[in-house]
């Protein structure tokens, strides 16, 4: 099992941890024990997300860009927020929260005080987001095209936009092909492979 970030609305911290995220690193917990490896990568909303949690959850904490072999294809996964670099306010915002030393001041805040931060940024994403047009924040193709020659692949799998979708595409000389995973919101978006292919589902 792959999460690709976001699967918290925010992260305070892992001193810090909701009754929800305590449940979801039970039942991810009791997955594992079944014999089901799962590994996380951050996204845009729970970056801080750290080894406590990992490990009270029982998943691996994976790296921004990670390559996984699936059925004998290397695939690049990523959470997708770096690739939309139209959107150049919304990445001097991931630039300075991904800083460690701003990092480090945000966790030396109370949880309250934390929360009240999250919250901000929260109220202030949803203003610009209202004030973007739906291409801005969309990836940026020429993005795309970077880190899937840069590492060789013919295929990436990402969320973040909330747009599922399969996407076909040339790269490294080759048919090539991105695969956009959905939000919960209102429904489960999975992404389901098996030796047969690739099944972008809602449950």
């Amino acid at each position: 099992l792959y999460i690709l970030g976001d699967l918290f609305e925010y992260w305070l911290g892992d001193d810090s941890p909701s009754e929800c995220s305590l449940t979801v690193a039970s039942e991810l917990a009791a997955l594992g024990k079944q014999g089901v490896n799962c590994f996380f990568q951050h996204g845009n909303r729970d970056f801080l997300l750290r080894d406590d949690y990992a490990e009270l959850a029982g998943f691996t904490l994976l790296p921004e860009e990670h390559l996984v072999d699936l059925y004998g294809e290397r695939v690049l996964l990523m959470h997708g927020d770096s690739l939309c670099t139209d959107d150049q306010e919304y990445q001097q915002f991931r630039a300075q929260v991904r800083d460690p030393v701003w990092q480090q001041g945000f966790l030396a805040l109370s949880p309250q005080e934390r929360l009240q931060v999250a919250r901000q940024a929260r109220d202030a994403s949803t203003a610009h987001k209202g004030e973007m047009t739906m291409n801005i924040m969309d990836v940026n193709h020429d993005e795309v095209l970077k880190r899937l020659e840069s590492h060789g692949v013919q295929r990436l799998i990402h969320g973040h936009t909330h747009r599922p979708a399969v996407h076909d595409l040339t790269a490294n000389g080759q048919d090539a092909q991105r695969i956009v995973l959905g939000d919960w919101y209102t429904g489960g978006s999975v992404l389901r492979v098996t030796a047969d292919g690739y099944d972008l589902a809602v449950i």
